[in-house]
């Protein structure tokens, strides 16, 4: 989904309390945590805050994403927060090492869900837990759509999918759980929202600056998935739904708590 500055800018509202809900609950004190695709770790600090003294590692592929989550971190106090680059097929930590993985909207862009998990399972404690929270793209929405904006949505799911990505893995993630053999599954959905005047302000801001920009642009025209004509008629729908009294958004996500089996 590229390192834009107006795509970090929705990296940066996302925070433990308002993304990671579902997994606070099972954490506490002295605990070790890994914050899989960690990005710029605005997530990873609450989760550091919910384990001090514990430790809380995040990984990510992204070099910058790792700058950033240190800064994050250092801003925030959090000396018990600690990052490094790595890819979670290949984690570099030794077997039963963690308390705790997190992630949030990883497995929806990792092509081998299977090799991801495996490799999570191993670096986990018997007993321990791995909590996911992924996108279900086809049930996320844009309201009033004007007979256009649910194009985009498809276009988006189309773009993901030619890039080996999982547009459902929200509602797909119990599966591959189990397949994985993780057990004591707890399985839940929850809506990132977008309602008030400042909301829908940052979702259109979003919308033209990252969805309509020339990159996505030009890969959805490539691979099919739509044409500039249709690109057109997005961005003046959605110019339509910013100036709306209605107008509401919602980003649906599948969430999972899990253990590793004891033996």
């Amino acid at each position: 989904m590229g390192f834009s500055r107006d795509f970090l800018q929705v990296l940066s509202r996302l925070t433990a309390s308002t993304h990671a809900a579902y997994l606070l609950p099972h954490l506490r004190p002295g605990l070790r945590v890994l914050d899989f695709g960690c990005g710029p770790g605005t997530i990873s600090v609450g989760l550091a805050e919910a384990i001090a003294p514990g430790v809380l590692h995040g990984i990510d592929m992204e070099e910058t994403q790792i700058s950033l989550a240190k800064a994050t971190a250092k801003a925030r106090g959090r000396r018990n927060a600690v990052y490094q680059v790595g890819d979670v097929t290949a984690l570099p930590f030794e077997d039963e090492f963690f308390d705790v993985a997190h992630c949030h909207n990883v497995l929806m862009h990792v092509p081998d869900t299977r090799a991801a998990l495996t490799e999570v399972k191993r670096v986990l404690k018997p007993g321990g837990i791995i909590g996911c929270r992924e996108m279900i793209c086809e049930s996320s929405f844009i309201n009033p759509d004007f007979g256009i904006l649910g194009e985009a949505w498809r276009i988006f799911m189309d773009l993901l999918e030619a890039d080996d990505g999982h547009a459902q893995m929200g509602k797909d993630i119990k599966a591959h759980l189990i397949d994985t053999g993780f057990a004591n599954l707890q399985i839940t959905a929850s809506f990132t929202t977008y309602s008030t005047p400042e909301e829908v302000f940052f979702g259109h801001r979003i919308a033209n600056r990252w969805l309509l920009s020339r990159e996505i642009t030009e890969a959805a025209i490539k691979y099919g998935a739509a044409t500039q004509t249709l690109w057109d008629d997005i961005q003046i729908g959605f110019d339509e739904w910013k100036k709306h009294p209605g107008a509401f958004a919602g980003i649906a996500y599948g969430e999972a708590v899990a253990n590793k089996p004891q033996s």
